[in-house]
């Protein structure tokens, strides 16, 4: 099937109170790993990129092999653009065959940040891709955005109803205490902040910064209202360590296919149990 927008799969996860797990894929492996994944717990799944991923790889051969994954399975498969400062970069993805983008413009003033997130709906909404926004800034580091923990701050819910009233934005990241990278701690989430902004916005809400949160909280995280749990620190670790794990024992080794296999393996056992986390397993039939 092809790839779909993500608007009708999330509106779907809020109603029925679980979650899409989006993973953040930087190599052919990795994104071969998320998609088997997904297949063997028959799970919807949204596929993400960096902007880091899409100077690096070129967003049409990250699309044309994400629309290969979604030609040869049977789940419905989204491409996102995770994490964009850039409207440039917004409508290369879109034009290659991106059909969800995130517009970050949460550094900029509320009402600068409402109209870049106009713009971005406009052309978005004539193409029927799916836009997401932050409003809050997410602390840590995603790609070459730095956000020191002194600088986070969380979303405010009165602000949450203008901004998607005012954008349209079909999807919506509220930042409430959670972090890009590995906790050094507990994640603080405001789940509170969660419940009243769910309650009072209608849009389906996106946790940022999944990795490293314990499985009980992202049970309320997900119970509250979030319905997208982006993951992408956790992948890029299991994926590395398998790596370094097959030097250890052959240092001499210089076939990429014998320490490839092993790391598209353990993301692809990492993916399973975080869709599951999330409770979309089975849920791939739902959506088409």
């Amino acid at each position: 099937m092809p790839l779909i927008s993500s608007t009708e799969m999330l509106q779907t996860a809020r109603r029925d109170q679980y979650a899409i797990a989006a993973f953040n894929v930087h190599t052919l492996e990795m994104l071969q790993a998320v998609v088997e994944a997904a297949v063997e717990t028959e799970s919807p799944l949204i596929i993400q990129t960096t902007v880091g991923t899409v100077n690096h790889l070129g967003p049409d051969y990250i699309a044309h092999a994400a629309k290969t994954a979604a030609d040869l399975t049977d789940i419905p498969i989204v491409l996102h653009l995770d994490h964009c400062t850039d409207f440039s970069t917004i409508i290369r993805c879109i034009r290659a065959g991106y059909t969800s983008v995130m517009i970050d413009a949460s550094m900029y003033p509320f009402e600068e940040n409402v109209n870049l997130t106009r713009k971005v709906m406009e052309v978005a909404q004539a193409s029927g891709v799916n836009v997401e926004a932050e409003l809050g800034k997410v602390g840590g580091v995603e790609d070459d955005i730095v956000v020191e923990e002194q600088h986070a701050s969380l979303a405010d819910p009165e602000d949450c109803v203008q901004f998607v009233e005012r954008t349209g934005v079909t999807t919506l990241a509220p930042a409430i205490g959670t972090a890009h990278g590995i906790y050094k701690g507990q994640p603080n989430i405001d789940f509170e902040r969660i419940e009243t902004i769910a309650d009072r916005v209608s849009v389906p809400l996106v946790l940022h910064g999944g990795s490293g949160i314990p499985a009980e909280q992202i049970h309320r995280a997900v119970a509250l209202g979030m319905s997208k749990v982006n993951i992408a620190t956790e992948l890029r670790i299991a994926f590395s360590e398998a790596i370094k794990d097959v030097f250890v024992i052959h240092p001499e080794e210089n076939d990429p296919r014998k320490y490839m296999a092993p790391a598209k393996e353990a993301v692809k056992r990492l993916a399973m149990e975080k869709i599951r986390l999330c409770g979309s397993t089975g849920k791939a039939g739902v959506v088409r």
